[in-house]
């Protein structure tokens, strides 16, 4: 029976890779459109800080090659601490090799290799010089093997080498003594690399758009410029020009009313109020401009959601309204405990190795949200409340609500009773929200049965203690209202942003129980033109507001039963999370108000009692 060795074993064989092409080719899939641009600049402010002095970063049209054969090739200068020509072969041809130190954290010395090599096989051409002298490889994939590697050159004296000794009348005039220059070829020798990749937004401010909104903020004393409006003669220095690049924070520093830090568990989140000014739209096409929401790490933004997703996230922290003037970028806390790293093609941030916790920051920033920024959702949303219709809804109900099976217990951690997911319930806030129980024994106790009949809330001997369950959920009573907190919000008011529930009737937001219902929907607006055209008795300054209430009293009912009669299904084997979600989406409660032939019968029917018996439903 062979055994391991007792004594070595220190000289493993180091594991090589077979087909390299492949594994960039796949690694290349994973990451962003974009990355080749974060990938490179990004070595270039590491080449500068090498330096210890001041430097400067160009990303331009590489004219030399334009001159020579009128094709448009994008380029990044930088004057960092520069590569000899052996010093190219080693990092270059090198997957895992940087002039940097590599570390989990930091550097990993492929993301060019595998962003821009993989989007580039004609070729990535690397000039760089060191204390004067300058040398060119260029990174190529094979189109016969499909492998990547360096070009090889016969030099003017018969011999061969990977990397070539270029003449001083190809340095850039960026570059003094030291510096690098890397040309971006594309996929056939023709293609224009100026050209915005069908990804980009903006498309004739690709780069400044991405690197703005890639980069918190760059280092101080490094100055970044991006060509626009190459396009244009070069003479043209009102549209062809460079433009300076700052990255989000500067700007939204400048154009903000009131900014702070809120600090919660294990992260802190910067927030902005931007002033209501048109740079918030005029200035988009190159910076993110409105509201947004974004994880911050080393200076670069992660997880960046914008538009119907941004407001979507900003709503989940509690910015129910002017979304569009809000900026949150949340930054974890680096901890003993906590690894905090991105993935290797840096398009994610991971904690713990797994995705970031939005849903727990959303929460305990809900909680704690910042007087000011509190203050501006709350006059952003003075117009959104119209008049309360829940009350009549529930009278109407009353007579079947046992059929809804409203259920008794809220989820929380840190409750002190334990129930199965069938009789878990969301509620809307109250005052009560967060108040632990009063009853003796403390939660373990109580929970467990050590006091099974002793006061709880209060309550001494209440029937709900039927509905405890050892081995369930924590959780505390839902001494709140079931019945969702209602939002009519319109484009008109300024309670809704241009993207939000575009064409859709209303999103309900589980983690607070809010349902925002969209005014300016087709339905609802139709129904109400229908029913005042129909009741031309009516004097016409009246009708309206009259028809409106009564249209959006019965839609929101429909609305209402949706999302309570839903949570009779929440925990069965059918239903999961992904069931629920999609039960509740926008799509979902925009089927639930589609019907019209009842609702359009029973708005008659009140706007009967309510002006007269002329237009009664038949």
């Amino acid at each position: 029976m062979k055994k391991h060795a007792q004594k070595g074993g220190r000289n493993a064989l180091p594991m090589s890779v077979h087909n390299v092409g492949f594994l960039l080719d796949r690694l290349g899939q994973d990451c962003a459109p974009l990355q080749f641009l974060r990938e490179l600049t990004q070595n270039s402010i590491d080449a500068i800080a090498r330096t210890g002095e001041p430097g400067h970063i160009v990303w331009d049209v590489d004219w030399i090659f334009y001159d020579f054969s009128n094709v448009m090739k994008l380029s990044i200068i930088d004057c960092g601490d520069g590569m000899t020509g052996m010093e190219m072969q080693k990092f270059i041809n090198q997957l895992s090799s940087s002039g940097s130190e590599q570390s989990f954290t930091s550097n990993y010395g492929i993301g060019a290799k595998i962003a821009a090599a993989t989007r580039n096989p004609c070729g990535v051409v690397y000039q760089s010089w060191k204390k004067g002298d300058g040398y060119q490889v260029i990174l190529e994939k094979d189109p016969e093997t499909g492998e990547y590697g360096l070009r090889q050159w016969e030099l003017s004296d018969g011999s061969y080498s990977h990397y070539l000794p270029l003449l001083d009348e190809f340095k850039p005039d960026e570059i003094s003594e030291s510096g690098t220059k890397v040309t971006l070829i594309g996929k056939y020798d023709e293609e224009n690399t100026m050209a915005a990749p069908a990804e980009a937004a903006a498309p004739s401010r690709w780069i400044s758009k991405y690197l703005n909104t890639r980069y918190f903020d760059f280092p101080s004393d490094v100055h970044v410029r991006v060509r626009e409006g190459w396009d244009f003669p070069r003479s043209d220095s009102d549209r062809n020009i460079l433009r300076t690049i700052t990255g989000q924070r500067p700007y939204l520093d400048t154009h903000a009313e009131s900014a702070g830090v809120c600090e919660i568990s294990g992260a802190r989140i910067h927030w902005w109020i931007l002033k209501d000014e048109p740079a918030i739209s005029n200035n988009s096409g190159f910076i993110e401009s409105g509201g947004h929401v974004a994880a911050l790490y080393q200076n670069e933004l992660y997880d960046r959601e914008t538009a119907r997703a941004g407001t979507a996230r900003l709503q989940n922290f509690g910015v129910l309204f002017g979304t569009r003037f809000v900026v949150l970028y949340v930054e974890p806390v680096a901890a003993p405990e906590v690894s905090l790293t991105t993935n290797t093609a840096r398009t994610s941030l991971l904690l713990n190795g797994s995705q970031l916790p939005w849903a727990d920051w959303a929460y305990e920033f809900r909680q704690s949200m910042p007087q000011q920024l509190a203050e501006f959702v709350r006059e952003k949303g003075t117009s959104s409340f119209e008049q309360d219709h829940v009350k009549s809804i529930k009278e109407r109900l009353k007579g079947i609500i046992d059929l809804y099976k409203v259920s008794r217990y809220r989820p929380n951690p840190q409750g002190i009773y334990l129930s199965d997911e069938s009789s878990h319930v969301t509620t809307g806030p109250s005052s009560d929200s967060g108040r632990r129980s009063k009853g003796g024994g403390g939660a373990a106790g109580t929970a467990y049965g050590g006091d099974s009949l002793g006061v709880r809330d209060g309550e001494l001997g209440s029937i709900y203690h039927l509905f405890e369950k050892k081995g369930g959920v924590p959780s505390d009573k839902a001494e709140t209202d079931p019945f969702p907190v209602v939002q009519w919000v319109s484009l008109r008011e300024g309670t809704r942003d241009e993207y939000e529930m575009e064409d859709r009737a209303a999103r309900y937001l589980p983690e607070q129980n809010i349902l925002r219902v969209n005014a300016d929907f087709r339905v609802f607006t139709d129904m109400v033109c229908r029913l005042c055209k129909e009741r031309k008795d009516a004097p016409s300054e009246t009708i309206e507001g009259v028809v409106t209430d009564v249209v959006h009293t019965w839609f929101e009912q429909a609305l209402i039963e949706t999302v309570i009669g839903l949570q009779q299904l929440k925990g069965s084997k059918e239903w999961g999370a992904e069931q629920m979600d999609a039960a509740l989406s926008e799509e979902a409660l925009t089927a639930t108000v589609m019907q019209r032939y009842h609702v359009h019968n029973q708005c008659r029917r009140d706007l009967g009692a309510k002006l007269g018996k002329s237009l009664q439903a038949d």
